[in-house]
């Protein structure tokens, strides 16, 4: 499937597309840092973290990836799942659901509304699966501006939860 909004068309990823996904997790990285947030990803690139690299080429084989070009430059990535990372400490939901286990955009095209589509994409793929509960869990600290970005998307928080020291927050969106 290829939707385009907004002259982003999303496709379906592939473990051809890890490299260019680790590239923006690196930068956003690099640019969370930049802005005081060390708490948030830490301050070690992704592709250097241990099991990083592997992790996003999981998030490209095992899972459900979409890609985001604009006039044909991977400019971001979404992964659906049928449920959270194990290792988030949550319920699971007591109904079928999609979960977004990763969004991530290029800081280079910022203002471009690429990780709306992507959650708008993410809403459309949930619909088609026959699926009315889409969840999301992000890092919930500093001044919740992620936390807002999902509400702004359609989110609704639900649940709260640490992760050692790191505070998340739950989101779900119903897609009916």
């Amino acid at each position: 499937m290829n939707d385009t909004t907004h002259g982003i068309r999303i496709r379906p990823g592939s473990l051809a597309d890890a490299p260019a996904v680790l590239d923006m997790l690196d930068a956003a990285v690099a640019w969370m840092n930049e802005r005081g947030n060390t708490e948030q990803w830490g301050t070690t690139p992704y592709s250097q973290k241990p099991g990083g690299v592997a992790r996003v080429e999981r998030y490209m084989t095992d899972h459900d990836p979409h890609i985001a070009e604009l006039d044909g430059v991977l400019v971001g990535a979404l992964v659906l799942d049928t449920g959270p990372n194990p290792l988030v400490p949550i319920a699971p939901a007591e109904e079928p659901e999609r979960y977004v286990r990763l969004l991530v955009s290029d800081r280079r095209h910022a203002g471009h509304g690429i990780g709306s589509t992507l959650l708008a994409h993410a809403a459309d793929e949930t619909r088609r699966a026959g699926v009315k509960l889409l969840r999301v869990d992000c890092w919930a600290g500093g001044e919740g501006e992620l936390v807002a970005y999902y509400e702004r998307n359609g989110f609704t928080p639900t649940d709260r939860f640490m992760s050692d020291a790191w505070p998340g927050q739950v989101l779900a969106r119903r897609v009916d």
